[in-house]
Formats: C-alpha cells, sequence, structure tokens
C-alpha cells in the first residue's frame, strides 16, 4: 500500500508545491529572474560601449568630421536627436550633476505605482548648459535618463560685462528671467568680483554655465527646487535671444550643413542599403 501511495503523492505534488510551489518558481527565477535581468543589464552596457552609428543626418556629419563645433549646430537651431553628439563634440569637459530626486507615485486600480523623477544638470563651465528630467523605477535609471535629456537639452548661454568690456566676459549680458510653475528668476548684470549672489540651486547652474557675477531675484515657492532649476535654464536661455547694439551686423546667410553636404549625405546612404 505504501507503494502504491507513492505514484498518488508524486502526482499530487505535480499540482502542490512539488511541481509548481517554491522549488518549481525558484528553477525558473534561476533561468529568467533577477540573474536574467542583470545578463539584460549587462548586455546594455556592453553596447553603450560598442561604436557609435549616427541614424541622423546630424549625427553623420558630426561623427565624419563635417561639423566640429557645437556652435555650427546652434547657428542653424538644428535639433539634437542624439545624445552621443554632444558627447563627440563637447568630450570630458561636460560635467552633470544631480539637481533634485524625489518619489512619485500614480494611484492604480493595483494600488500605489511609485516612481522616481529626477532632474539633472550638465554644462562645460564655458557658456553651454542642459537640464533634463526623467522619472524611471529605478533610480540609477531615472539618473541616466535624465544625463541623456539634459544633454539633448544643451543650449548656449551668452555672457557679457558689467561696466567696461575688458578682459574675458563674466556676467549675463542683460536682465533676463524665466518662470516655471509658480517660481519666478531674474538674473542682474554684477560688476566683476560680486559673485554669485544665489541660492544653492542657481548658483550650481550659473557656475556650470560659466558665469562668475550674477545678482539674482527670486518669487514664488523656491522650495520646490524642480521648477526652481527648470525657471533658472528658462532664464540663461533667454540670453542669446536678445540682441544688444553691438550684434546689429548684417547678417551674411550660408546654407545648412545638410545643404553644404548633401552629396556626402546621399552617397552614404545609397552605400548603406
Amino acid at each position: 500500500m505504501a507503494d502504491a501511495a507513492a505514484p498518488s503523492g508524486e502526482g499530487r505534488g505535480g499540482f502542490g508545491r512539488g511541481g509548481r510551489g517554491r522549488g518549481g518558481r525558484g528553477d525558473r527565477d534561476g533561468g529568467r529572474g533577477r540573474g536574467g535581468r542583470g545578463g539584460r543589464g549587462g548586455r546594455g552596457g556592453d553596447k553603450d560601449k560598442e561604436e557609435w552609428v549616427p541614424v541622423t543626418k546630424l549625427g553623420r556629419l558630426v561623427k565624419e568630421g563635417k561639423i566640429r563645433s557645437i556652435e555650427e549646430i546652434f547657428l542653424f537651431s538644428l535639433p539634437i536627436k542624439e545624445y552621443q553628439i554632444v558627447d563627440h563634440l563637447l568630450g570630458p569637459a561636460l560635467k552633470d550633476e544631480v539637481m533634485k530626486i524625489m518619489p512619485v507615485q500614480k494611484q492604480t486600480t493595483a494600488g500605489q505605482r511609485t516612481r522616481f523623477k529626477c532632474y539633472v544638470a550638465v554644462g562645460d563651465g564655458a557658456g553651454h548648459i542642459g537640464l533634463g528630467l526623467k522619472a524611471a523605477k529605478e533610480v540609477a535609471t531615472a539618473i541616466r535618463g535624465g544625463i541623456i535629456n539634459a544633454k539633448m537639452n544643451l543650449v548656449p548661454v551668452r555672457r557679457g560685462y558689467w561696466g567696461l568690456n575688458a578682459g574675458a566676459p563674466h556676467t549675463v549680458p542683460c536682465k533676463v528671467s524665466g518662470k516655471c510653475g509658480s517660481v519666478r528668476v531674474r538674473f542682474i548684470p554684477a560688476p566683476r568680483g560680486s559673485g554669485l549672489v544665489a541660492s544653492l540651486i542657481p548658483k550650481k547652474l550659473l557656475t556650470m554655465a560659466g558665469l562668475e557675477d550674477v545678482y539674482s531675484s527670486t518669487s514664488g515657492h523656491s522650495r520646490t527646487r524642480g521648477n526652481l532649476a527648470m525657471a533658472v535654464f528658462y532664464a540663461l536661455t533667454k540670453t542669446s535671444s536678445f540682441l544688444t547694439p553691438d550684434l546689429w551686423t548684417p547678417t551674411h546667410f550660408t546654407p545648412t550643413p545638410q545643404q553644404e553636404h548633401t552629396d556626402f549625405l546621399a552617397k552614404k546612404s545609397l552605400a548603406k542599403y
């Protein structure tokens, strides 16, 4: 009877803990669980180290050396769709810093879904600044996505003088302001040696943009660091949109890089297919 009961016990085990219970899930987890995700993460890391294969015309021109300065991209207001373009042109001079990380929640039928929202700023300290925003399930993924977003949002920052136009530019060229949410930020040119008269977040962004002397004024709920950082970024983007009389020289229009290198782009595209 004991021998006869053994097969029935094995049959019950097939539908119970023996076959599909913790032991079975453990076997499957070994193949497709965290170990599998780690493997995919490893492949993702190898992909980042692989050679960059551009997918846009601008990226192809940058990689082939047809565009050697990021100022050529800003001159024609070309959109940057690949963050590798900024890495190729600016290289190690570009520094990144996390402005704020905060958890955000969404109410679903199954409960609450928590993600991490990250604000990241990038700058080279020489007149270029970018600010990116990313939300993801993991902090590391949010930071990595924020850095990529910030690089694609890179903008030029025009610097000027207070008083005598001598030496290197050190402050904003004129009064500029930016707004995000309820936060309003205003930057005022300051004499040499004044330093950055601002709170922590604006001071970090101004330093990354390459400004040395600035007076600032803030109103609204500036404790909201995300909106404060965005307001500062919007204010810095306006420095290049205002033309002072010294920039009133006649504009000589030249063809865009895509028009100038049409033959190269057509040849490459035909060879590819």
